[in-house]
């Protein structure tokens, strides 16, 4: 009985390590097992109407089917996607102010990871600031503290953007600015977030833009870079480029400069270097904009 204990023990040890740290249901779940699809009466599928399209050149039918070759059904989770992001986008539409929409993210309930979150972590900073800096997802500290960039990764980066006169509480002649990331709740075990978790919350963070009206924005790490601007490549060779981020509810689109998350620059040390020359693209696209302290709070 002692034995059996000692193994239970290391293996919650060994899980725990491997940032299992949140039970998500009573039972384990296996998740090696495919669930077969329920199968659906033909009778309630309506007739498909018969199409004219040629088939292109070298394009063979479907097995016992003439004409073209029939789509495979998607997942019963991407047919409910259109929904679920519909109403995501409505209720980012409706906010019209900036605690608006922090009630609006917690009312949607299409977002499975804000039911084993401790709290939404919605922003910190000045509002209404000239510099405006989209991570990635919250993490531990994070979770507990409800403001993002409060962790080492956190700390890293307001030394960073101190160095070029930047603070989310400015005293002096530093320029303040205003921080959130693309997910606001946190994902368990602090994993990534998944595809489906950044689609949902993109609307969110379309409209914080919108409302926050930065002039110049700070994309920090790769989640936040592909999210923003669609692009594919990865953080290594975004980083240190601009883009004109178009914005719903924006006049013109927002200067955006990809850099490297603070948290993989504690993983990589020798990167830190790149993150350095991001810093001085971003200062000096501050002083060309003419962005001064007393200005822009209030957006210069």
């Amino acid at each position: 009985m002692a034995r059996e204990a000692m193994d239970a023990a290391t293996a919650l040890a060994w899980l725990a390590a491997m940032g299992a740290d949140e039970a998500l249901a009573d039972e384990a779940l296996d998740r090696t097992r495919v669930a077969e699809p329920a199968a659906r009466p033909r009778a309630a599928l309506p007739a498909a109407p018969r199409m004219s399209r040629p088939s292109p050149p070298g394009a063979s039918a479907a097995p016992g089917a003439p004409g073209a070759p029939v789509a495979p059904v998607a997942p019963a989770a991407a047919r409910r996607a259109p929904p679920v992001a519909g109403r995501a986008r409505a209720l980012a539409d409706a906010a019209d102010t900036l605690p608006a929409l922090a009630q609006a993210i917690r009312d949607f309930d299409g977002l499975v990871i804000r039911e084993t979150a401790t709290q939404l972590v919605f922003a910190d900073g000045v509002p209404g600031a000239a510099i405006m800096i989209v991570g990635e997802a919250p993490g531990a500290d994070e979770d507990l503290q409800g403001k993002p960039f409060v962790g080492k990764s956190g700390q890293l980066l307001d030394r960073m953007l101190a160095s070029i006169g930047l603070s989310r509480a400015p005293t002096g002649g530093q320029l303040p600015f205003y921080i959130t990331n693309i997910v606001t709740w946190r994902p368990p075990g602090n994993r990534n977030p998944t595809d489906e978790e950044i689609a949902l919350s993109l609307p969110f963070c379309l409209r914080h833009i919108a409302l926050a009206r930065p002039r110049l924005l700070l994309m920090a790490g790769g989640v936040s870079a592909k999210a923003l601007t669609g692009r594919t490549e990865g953080v290594l060779r975004l980083r240190g480029r601009w883009f004109d981020l178009p914005v719903p509810g924006l006049d013109a689109p927002v200067p955006a400069l990809a850099t490297l998350h603070p948290a993989y620059l504690l993983r990589n040390p020798g990167a830190k270097r790149d993150a350095w020359h991001d810093l001085l693209l971003l200062r000096e696209a501050i002083d060309e904009a003419g962005i001064v302290p007393e200005a822009s709070s209030a957006n210069g």
